[in-house]
């Protein structure tokens, strides 16, 4: 019988700095070969089982453990994290994090290299690695010159080239184009097989993940496992919704017909899952099911016209880009990594200035105004909340920019409690920042200007690392936002299900020019689209095509809109 390669019995932690244990009577064996997923609300535990197989507890973060934890037959209490490296690869959710080469072809070598070993073993085995990953036109450029899916490539190499047996990846679809997210995952499960490797990723994109291959799905909640079965059968027993975790769409609009998930087969499959009844469930619900007129907003807000920009004006990133953004609106604007929305969004707030064109918000010329004056009129998110960061406890943080602008403590002290709850952070208020993971500290960047009070918010990848909850609580406030101040909503996303769920309109970016305007239901059944935008069918259009329902645009827009309105009504 094959021995686990993974052991956990009876497993406590807690943290020094913690009152509470975060891992409590965990129980778990993960056997040599196999590809597991862990989900779980934010706090659940998930991140910190695996800095429990990595090494990294108790050595980088201390604490108290009890019972049995066993990494390839290596106890974790008589374990340094140097030595459990050899039989753990870790991917970050943040692959720059990890990086320490000046080129690819460096940090493919670094372990190798600080082993000692010989130039004729170290070129041989980037060589390999970099053939097998896609990365050979890549190793002379620099980490931070390639795309995300790119970077997401360069880290696993990094780990693979020291053939360690286990694969550990941290969300490894936060910051993905949905293209490069779906290459991730089949190049995890080819790699899986073709090595032999046991594969942990621990993932917030459930439907996502599960696309390729997962033999196990392990759901934590207060630091307990409270799942560990095929993904089947936690589909089918509806455990993610109970969990606060997001469901596969196709399987919420199956639901919402009225078929039971149990009746299902081919669960995980939305081109081949099948029921007595549901394809004349689904033609009923499409039927009887109508959609509201769209909402036409006439007042526009920001104004662009004939944009360029590069840095280096002969390779332009935005070219003669013009479009219109009406005020009160909540837009996704979308396309792969590396397309120009993030420069977009800096030649709005002025930390860059264009070679040509105009840019007008509220018929003011925005080139005219600076950084500071801008920052009055429109709030802007960066997606990585490190750069954004500028005190040590979360409270000062939020309070920052009031304190800039001579508000009153009384009045900080109340803006400040009233946008923490929204965003979920009341009870760390006093936290020190550096105890956050990625996602909270998301949380916090996004509390810092909500609390400002922009007329325009600019959010770049606002979900990414959230779990479900905090996810539709952040959502909500900002539809609420939307409505009740007519605040205009600018969304940079790589997440398909934000863009469908809170958007009426998606402008889709593709080599610096606007590729589509149109809804989100629009762009995600045109093929043409998705293919140049590096965007991904959603499941629902594959529901359509599964049962042969009329338009798929029609349908997706009526289960987008059902959905909205149980929402509201919650």
């Amino acid at each position: 019988m094959t021995k686990p390669i993974i052991t956990f019995q009876n497993f406590n932690f807690q943290y020094d700095s913690q009152a509470e244990p975060t891992l409590k009577k965990i129980n778990l064996e993960i056997f040599p070969g196999e590809r597991v997923l862990i989900a779980g609300e934010s706090g659940s535990g998930k991140s910190t089982l695996g800095r429990c197989i990595n090494g990294l507890i108790p050595e980088a973060y201390p604490g108290k453990l009890s019972g049995t934890c066993l990494i390839n037959g290596h106890h974790l209490q008589d374990s340094s994290i140097f030595e459990l490296s050899f039989d753990v690869g870790t991917v970050l959710q943040d692959p720059d994090s990890q990086f320490v080469g000046l080129t690819v072809v460096e940090d493919l070598a670094f372990s190798l290299e600080n082993d000692c070993c010989s130039q004729e073993k170290m070129a041989s085995a980037t060589q390999k690695w970099a053939e097998r990953l896609h990365l050979t036109e890549l190793l002379k450029h620099s980490p931070q010159e390639i795309s995300g899916g790119q970077k997401q490539r360069v880290a696993m190499a990094g780990v693979l080239i020291d053939e360690s047996k286990i694969l550990l990846f941290d969300e490894p679809l936060a910051n993905l184009d949905p293209a490069a997210g779906r290459a991730t995952m089949k190049l995890l499960n080819h790699l899986a097989k073709q090595q032999e490797l046991t594969v942990i990723i621990i993932e917030h994109r459930i439907e996502e993940a599960l696309q390729v291959g997962i033999d196990r799905l392990v759901l934590m909640k207060n630091g307990q496992i409270v799942a560990n079965d095929i993904p089947a059968k936690i589909l089918k027993d509806n455990l993610l919704p109970q969990l606060g975790l997001r469901e596969p769409l196709y399987l919420s609009a199956i639901k919402q017909c009225g078929v039971d998930l149990q009746a299902c087969q081919n669960l995980l499959d939305s081109k081949k899952i099948t029921a007595v009844g549901l394809a004349d469930k689904l033609q009923q619900w499409n039927t009887a099911t109508i959609l509201n007129a769209k909402i036409v907003r006439k007042e526009p807000l920001l104004v662009i016209k004939q944009l360029s920009f590069g840095y280096q004006p002969e390779l332009p990133i935005i070219r003669q880009l013009s479009l219109t953004i009406y005020r009160g609106e909540m837009i996704s604007l979308v396309g792969q990594n590396g397309t120009g929305k993030s420069t977009l969004s800096n030649l709005i707030t002025g930390f860059l200035q264009p070679q040509a064109g105009q840019i007008l918000f509220a018929g003011e010329d925005l080139l005219k105004l600076s950084v500071k004056q801008r920052a009055a009129k429109i709030g802007y998110i960066l997606q990585d909340p490190n750069q954004m960061i500028s005190q040590t406890k979360i409270f000062d943080e939020v309070a920052s920019g009031l304190r800039l602008r001579k508000v009153s403590e009384d009045q900080v002290k109340d803006k400040v409690y009233y946008i923490l709850r929204i965003c979920g952070l009341y009870e760390m208020r006093h936290w020190p920042i550096s105890a956050l993971s990625f996602g909270q500290k998301k949380r916090v960047t996004i509390a810092a200007i909500l609390v400002l009070e922009p007329q325009m918010l600019i959010l770049d990848e606002p979900t990414a690392g959230q779990d479900l909850k905090h996810y539709t609580e952040i959502m909500t406030f900002l539809e609420k936002l939307q409505l009740q101040q007519n605040l205009t909503i600018i969304l940079i996303t790589h997440d398909m299900h934000l863009m469908l769920e809170y958007t009426q309109r998606t402008l889709v970016l593709n080599a610096g020019n606007l590729l589509a305007d149109a809804t989100p239901a629009e762009v995600l059944t045109n093929a043409q689209i998705i293919e140049k935008a590096s965007l991904a069918q959603t499941s629902l259009y594959d529901l359509t095509q599964r049962f042969n329902l009329p338009s798929a645009n029609e349908f997706i827009a009526k289960f987008i809109q059902t959905e909205r309105q149980e929402r509201q009504c919650d």
